[in-house]
């Protein structure tokens, strides 16, 4: 089913995180929209600080309130509204309809406790296991992940696992209660490019197993190309692209992203065919005070004074492609 035509899992509009800091107010996600349908794979790329973890750990209300504050916005859950549920409402819902897997999986899992009584806790948390059959489905799930001998390593701890096999372990947690949306923040940072690619082809595997959708949330546009079917981009806590992941390779609109795919190295041409790569000059605004109008202007070498003066809207300028930039 086409994704833009069936009712959403997951709806973000308007959505306004703030931090109040010493120095003032960092509008770190400052208007953004997107949504992912029914077991589709959306990547959200952007540079460090582009908004990107900080949208998605709104959606299960993550972030540390205070100093972050939701502003405005809805984040619609199968058509059901999270904002102005309470911690008690969230719990229900995280783990067991929407998991998430953290960028780094060492400070994620607690040292103190076994990876098979951390992924036994969601369990009896959500499917109200006993403790032997959660530590059943422990062992299942580590065993899913390709885990060697689930049955023993399930009383190690994580410092006992490589980076690679605590990611795993982090995917089999997060998968423990089949949740209908997984947001893998980053999940391959850290890791060498050969973990990385089987950390990728086990969540491709999974999402085929359990039929879940996925928010990919990445820097590496190559990762992006290999697994994600839809793609928004961000710049500064904002939505500046959304298209198709093979419309927006082909075709991208916004400068930033072009610049952003200028930037990825080409092994697929001939050595004398290869451009000089691309570095995207200057730096991203501070979000304290973000300029008025496009915030990536000061940036941008198609700029002219009427970006600086309004910001433009995200605008659906093809079928299923959209930008905000005054250029169209």
């Amino acid at each position: 089913m086409d994704a833009r035509t069936a009712e959403p899992l997951l709806e973000i509009s308007g959505l306004k995180t703030y931090f109040k800091t010493d120095d003032g107010t960092v509008r770190a996600v400052d208007g953004v929209d997107l949504a992912i349908g029914r077991g589709e794979v959306l990547g959200v790329v952007g540079e460090s600080g582009c908004g990107k973890s900080v949208t998605a750990h709104t959606v299960l209300k993550l972030i540390q309130m205070p100093p972050g504050k939701i502003n405005d916005g809805r984040i619609l859950w199968q058509g059901r509204d999270l904002v102005p549920l309470d911690l008690e409402e969230m719990r229900k819902i995280r783990s067991k309809e929407i998991a998430i897997i953290f960028q780094e999986p060492m400070t994620s899992l607690n040292p103190v406790y076994t990876v098979g009584e951390q992924i036994a806790e969601v369990v009896r948390e959500h499917e109200h296991a006993s403790r032997r059959e959660a530590l059943d489905r422990a062992v299942e799930m580590l065993r899913l992940v390709q885990i060697p001998t689930p049955e023993r390593r399930v009383h190690d701890y994580p410092h006992q696992f490589s980076g690679g096999m605590r990611q795993r372990v982090m995917i089999a947690m997060a998968l423990s209660c089949n949740p209908k949306l997984l947001i893998a923040d980053e999940p391959t940072t850290a890791l060498d490019v050969t973990i990385q690619a089987q950390i990728l082809d086990l969540l491709g595997e999974m999402k085929e197993r359990f039929g879940m959708a996925i928010m990919l949330i990445t820097h590496d546009m190559g990762v992006v190309a290999e697994t994600a079917q839809r793609v928004v981009v961000m710049y500064a806590g904002r939505v500046v692209e959304e298209a198709s992941v093979e419309e927006l390779f082909d075709r991208p609109l916004h400068p930033y992203t072009q610049g952003l795919i200028r930037s990825i190295p080409r092994v697929d041409r001939a050595a004398d065919q290869r451009a000089r790569l691309e570095a995207i000059s200057g730096t991203v605004p501070s979000l304290l005070d973000p300029p008025p109008g496009c915030r990536f202007a000061a940036r941008c070498k198609f700029a002219t004074a009427a970006c600086t003066q309004a910001a433009p809207d995200l605008r659906e300028v093809e079928p299923g492609h959209k930008v905000a930039c005054i250029l169209y």
